[in-house]
C-alpha cells in the first residue's frame, strides 16, 4: 500500500517539500475550500497522491537527463543557457543551433574603405538555406578587377565587402535539394554568382547577358572567395576537371571565359587571322585558346620582350604596338582583334587594323569611365563590328574548363600566400605579375 496522507496535508501540495510538515493556523482544509465536492475516500486520495509523486519524479528524473546530456561547453560558460523544461532532443537540437551560429562566424580579407589595404574581419552568413553550398576555399587567382572593386573604379563597390572572384575549393556542406555537387568534391566559383534563370538569355546559358541583371559575387558588398569558407549558389558551381590541378583552374574562372567566350562566339573559321593586344593576364590565355582554335594569331603589346613568351604560349608572329599601326603595319590584317588591354586606345587605331567584315572585341575594361569614339565611315563602308565582352554564362564556363583541360591550356602564374594578399595587389597594380597571382589559403 502506498504512502498515507491526510486531508489536510493535501491543501499543501503533498509533493512538495513541505508535505508531512504541520500545517499553519491560517490554512484551511480541503473541505472548507471546496464545499460543493463531497468528501474523498481516504483510497482514492492514496492512490492519487501516489500517481502524482510517480509523475513528479519522472519529471525530475527527465529533467536531471536533460541536463546531464547537454554538453558541458553549452551548460557551462555559454551565453544561453539550457531550458531544463525541454526534454533530451530538444536540449540537443538546441545545442546545435547554437553551435552552428558560432561555427558560421567566416574569417576573411575585407577592403573595409575605399582604396584601403586589406585586412582580416569577420562576418555571419547565416542559416545555410536551400540550393546553397559552402567551399572550404583552397585558391584564388587574383584578377584586376578585384583592384578595381577594392578602389571602386567602377561605383559598384560597397563596403566592407571580401573580394575575390576567381574562387577554387572543396565542397563542406549543402544545402536543402543540391544534387549536382556533394561534400569533398573539388568546385570552382567565378564572377557571376546568381542570376534569373527565366530570361531567353539564361536559359540558353548565357546569364552574363540576363534581362535582368545578373548578381556578381563581390559586387553591392556581397562576399567573395579571399576567406576561409565561402557561400555560393549550386547552380553556379562548376566542377574542376581532374587534368586540371587548383591553382590553374582558379584565373580560368574569370580571365580564361572571359576571353574563351569571344573567341568562340566570333572565331568561325579555321585559319583565320586573330590579333591579341595586350600580352597580361587576359592575354596570354587568349593567345593559347585562339591557337587550339586553329587561328592565325599574332600577339600584340607596348612591350618588346614578350614576343618570346607570346611565341611559347601559342602566337605565330609578334608585333609591339607602335610597329602595328605604324606605316608599315598591319592595317587590313585581322579577321578577329581581341583588345585584352585595359587602357584608353583609340578606336580609329583598333578598327584600321581589321579587314573589311572584321570584328573588334573589347574585353580589358579600363577604369575611369572611358568611352570609345568610333568612326562611322570606317565601321560603316568596311561593315565592320564593335562588341563588348563580359566573362561567359554558365555554358561557356564548363566548356570552357573541358577544352583548358583536354587541350593544355593552363595560365603562367606565380602562387604567394592569401596572408600576403596586399604585397600580391601591389605586384598586380605595379604589371609586375607574370601573368597571374594566385593566393594560397594559409589559414591556421
Amino acid at each position: 500500500m502506498g504512502p498515507f496522507y491526510t486531508l489536510s496535508m493535501l491543501t499543501r501540495g503533498s509533493l512538495g517539500p513541505g508535505a508531512g510538515r504541520p500545517r499553519s493556523r491560517g490554512a484551511s482544509d480541503c473541505s472548507r475550500s471546496v464545499p460543493h465536492r463531497p468528501p474523498m475516500h481516504m483510497s482514492a486520495i492514496a492512490v492519487t497522491t501516489t500517481r502524482c509523486s510517480h509523475r513528479n519524479r519522472r519529471l525530475r528524473c527527465r529533467r536531471a537527463a536533460a541536463a546531464a546530456a547537454t554538453p558541458l561547453a553549452f551548460r557551462e560558460g555559454a551565453e544561453t543557457k539550457p531550458d531544463l523544461s525541454l526534454g533530451v532532443q530538444e536540449q540537443a537540437e538546441a545545442f546545435r543551433r547554437s553551435q552552428a551560429q558560432r561555427l558560421s562566424s567566416r574569417r576573411g580579407w575585407a577592403a573595409l574603405d575605399k582604396k584601403s589595404n586589406l585586412t582580416p574581419w569577420s562576418h555571419f552568413p547565416g542559416e545555410l538555406r536551400a540550393r546553397q553550398v559552402d567551399i572550404r576555399v583552397t585558391h584564388n587567382g587574383l584578377c584586376h578587377t578585384d583592384l578595381h572593386m577594392r578602389d571602386d573604379d567602377w561605383g559598384l563597390s560597397k563596403f566592407p565587402f571580401i573580394p575575390g572572384h576567381e574562387v577554387v575549393g572543396e565542397v563542406v556542406a549543402v544545402g536543402e535539394s543540391v544534387d549536382s555537387v556533394r561534400p569533398g568534391d573539388r568546385v570552382g566559383l567565378g564572377w557571376i554568382a546568381d542570376s534569373c534563370r527565366r530570361c531567353l538569355a539564361c536559359l540558353r546559358g548565357q546569364e552574363n547577358i540576363c534581362e535582368h541583371g545578373y548578381t556578381g559575387l563581390i559586387v553591392e558588398g556581397n562576399h567573395g572567395g579571399f576567406q576561409e569558407t565561402c557561400r555560393a549558389h549550386a547552380d553556379f558551381l562548376y566542377r574542376i576537371p581532374d587534368d586540371l590541378d587548383s591553382a590553374s583552374a582558379a584565373p580560368l574562372l574569370c580571365a580564361g571565359v572571359t576571353v574563351y567566350a569571344p573567341l568562340r562566339r566570333y572565331l568561325r573559321v579555321p585559319g583565320s587571322r586573330v590579333g591579341v593586344l595586350g600580352v597580361g593576364g587576359l592575354g596570354h590565355l587568349a593567345v593559347q585558346f585562339a591557337n587550339k582554335m586553329g587561328a592565325d594569331v599574332t600577339a600584340l603589346d607596348i612591350s618588346a620582350d614578350k614576343e618570346t613568351e607570346s611565341k611559347q604560349l601559342g602566337a605565330h608572329a609578334f608585333r609591339t604596338w607602335n610597329d602595328a599601326v605604324g606605316e608599315a603595319g598591319l592595317q587590313g590584317h585581322f579577321d578577329l582583334l581581341l583588345n585584352c588591354a585595359s587602357a584608353n586606345i583609340s578606336t580609329a587605331q583598333l578598327l584600321a587594323l581589321l579587314k573589311n567584315g572584321g570584328t573588334l572585341v573589347q574585353v580589358g575594361i579600363p577604369g575611369g569611365g572611358a568611352t570609345m569614339t568610333v568612326p562611322l565611315q570606317a565601321l560603316v563602308f568596311g561593315q565592320k563590328l564593335v562588341a563588348g565582352s563580359v566573362v561567359g554564362g554558365r555554358a561557356d564556363m564548363q566548356e570552357m574548363l573541358t577544352f583548358a583541360g583536354t587541350h593544355g591550356v593552363r595560365p603562367m602564374v606565380e602562387t604567394m600566400p592569401l596572408s600576403q594578399v596586399n604585397q600580391a595587389m601591389k605586384r598586380v597594380a605595379e604589371g609586375k605579375a607574370r601573368y597571374r597571382i594566385v593566393l594560397i589559403s594559409d589559414w591556421e
